[in-house]
């Protein structure tokens, strides 16, 4: 027995150094760290326990019988970060390029399958050249696979990817798939066609970066969630977000005891916002004021940026603020702020994470290329995500909310449990001027001095309809409140929204607008 279990010591600690000093020269030259290495940031110390480490894969012809690695290419398991269970696959470049094959593909379904059966996180170090070319089909199966467990899993336990080197093909849509991408800048690719396809095909030539790097997909596409600088900045982050969320669909976001007292007043505010809806500020200044310690994880925070989308807590709970953005586009709802609220809104939704929503719109973004792009279907589906969402509902009319706009922001009329304003709100179907030249555009056409009219029209609507306290009189406002007492409201808002129960009606699915 002593013999066998040192003969096992010894076949563990050759698993544990991987393929040897030249491949891992070749991924340190590129500037990535080793696969152990990374299993090791992402995990709190010594928790993570392997599973198969020794299977190797039994392909056969192209020279494959003389390349038999453990692991296959793939390290899977499970660990604690902040003390709870996760699981984890973690690609090996340094054997095959990290490509999929067979038993790399089992692997991962058997992973997979322990994180749906345990309800605790999955996330998904890649890092690999795609199908293993060796293996034919078996390796795009292997592929098959994993999009079924993801969509099957999808609104079950939280999924994240996180891109550390090359991630093309079909091994792109995993990360489409799931929750939420990470990519690391000048290490991380990710498209369906590499650069030499789309020059032979389109004459065009890009480079791997141009074409699917970190800041192209966190920027301009909208795929990743995440861009960071470096890897242990990326993983850092990735236990960051998963401190936000619950293991499961079954259970509450984890709560802390905040340090931050609930009634802690926000003077700030007061002079922060500007009481002229035309003048910009920063809405990340106004949610930094409201949270527990000024302390919130924004998403997709290059992409979109008229609206932010952020994990926060607001007395120890966690919370999903959506908020209008007025530093950008004036915080116009146009495609992209859209299609980014209402993933945001669903998957706060799909984990019981409550959703406060900080409004100060115009409307949505006039153009022939948004009508042509298809507003109208993109705002539905931030409209479908909101009137879907069960969750505990809070919305906060900071200044403007105009048209169609304050509807799909979370209004009373859509399903918001609660609605509060402050005493600068301006609620109507469209900005006093825009009114008046519709109103009362005969009489002010026909008037002696046009712009005296126009600007006495003006005031009139402004004075009838749009003072602060019509909506509230109308009981579409909760209430009026002071931007001092902002937290204080919403804390207790939520409180008492705790236990809100809402069963859906009996239906496979809804249809929604994608």
């Amino acid at each position: 027995m002593r013999e066998r279990d040192a003969e096992l010591a010894r076949l563990k600690a050759r698993v544990l150094e991987g393929p040897g000093d030249r491949e891992t020269g070749l991924q340190r030259r590129k500037g990535k760290l080793t696969v152990r290495e990374r299993i090791d940031l992402l995990f709190d110390k010594d928790s993570f326990t392997e599973v198969e480490p020794l299977r190797r894969h039994r392909a056969r012809g192209f020279g494959m019988e003389g390349k038999r690695p453990y692991s296959d290419g793939v390290v899977t398991g499970w660990g604690q970060v902040h003390g709870r269970t996760v699981f984890a696959y973690a690609h090996d470049f340094r054997m095959f390029g990290g490509a999929l094959g067979e038993a790399h593909a089992q692997k991962i379904h058997k992973l997979m399958d322990l994180a749906e059966a345990a309800g605790a996180p999955l996330v998904g170090l890649c890092d690999g050249a795609g199908a293993r070319i060796q293996e034919g089909v078996t390796a795009l199966a292997g592929y098959g696979g994993i999009f079924q467990r993801n969509a099957r899993m999808s609104g079950v336990v939280p999924q994240i990817s996180v891109i550390m080197g090359p991630c093309a093909g079909g091994a792109a849509y995993s990360p489409a798939l799931t929750d939420f991408t990470f990519m690391v800048r000048d290490i991380a690719q990710m498209f369906i066609t590499g650069p030499d396809v789309v020059e032979a095909v389109t004459g065009a030539s890009v480079t791997h970066a141009e074409l699917g790097g970190a800041d192209v997909h966190a920027g301009v596409s909208g795929v990743a969630a995440f861009a960071c600088d470096d890897e242990e900045e990326c993983l850092a982050t990735v236990r960051d977000l998963l401190a936000f969320l619950p293991s499961n669909n079954r259970e509450l976001p984890p709560e802390q005891l905040p340090e931050d007292p609930a009634d802690r007043r926000n003077d700030r505010l007061l002079d922060l916002v500007p009481a002229d809806p035309g003048r910009a500020y920063d809405m990340r200044d106004v949610i930094e004021e409201i949270v527990d310690h000024g302390d919130f994880l924004e998403v997709h925070a290059g992409w979109a940026t008229n609206v932010i989308c952020a994990f926060a807590r607001l007395g120890g709970r966690v919370a999903g603020v959506v908020a209008s953005q007025p530093a950008s586009f004036a915080g116009a709802l146009d495609i992209d702020a859209s299609a980014k609220a209402a993933r945001f809104v669903q998957t706060c939704d799909a984990f019981n994470i409550p959703l406060v929503t900080l409004v100060d719109v115009p409307g949505f973004l006039p153009g022939v290329e948004q009508e042509h792009g298809g507003i109208i279907r993109h705002g539905a589906k931030l409209l479908y995500a909101y009137c879907n969402a069960t969750v505990p509902r809070v919305q906060l009319i900071l200044r403007k909310a105009y048209g169609g706009a304050y509807i799909v922001m979370d209004s009373r009329s859509i399903g918001a449990d609660l609605s509060y304003a402050w005493p600068t709100n301006e609620i109507a179907v469209m900005g006093a001027e825009g009114a008046a030249n519709v109103i009362f555009r005969r009489e002010i056409a026909a008037a002696a001095d046009p712009q005296a009219v126009r600007a006495e029209r003006i005031a009139e609507y402004k004075r009838e309809l749009m003072h602060p306290y019509y909506a509230a009189e109308r009981g579409l406002v909760d209430d009026v409140v002071s931007p001092a007492d902002t937290r204080r409201t919403l804390i207790r808002s939520l409180e008492m929204l705790a236990s809100k129960h809402q069963p859906l009606p009996s239906r496979k699915h809804g249809n929604p607008p994608f």
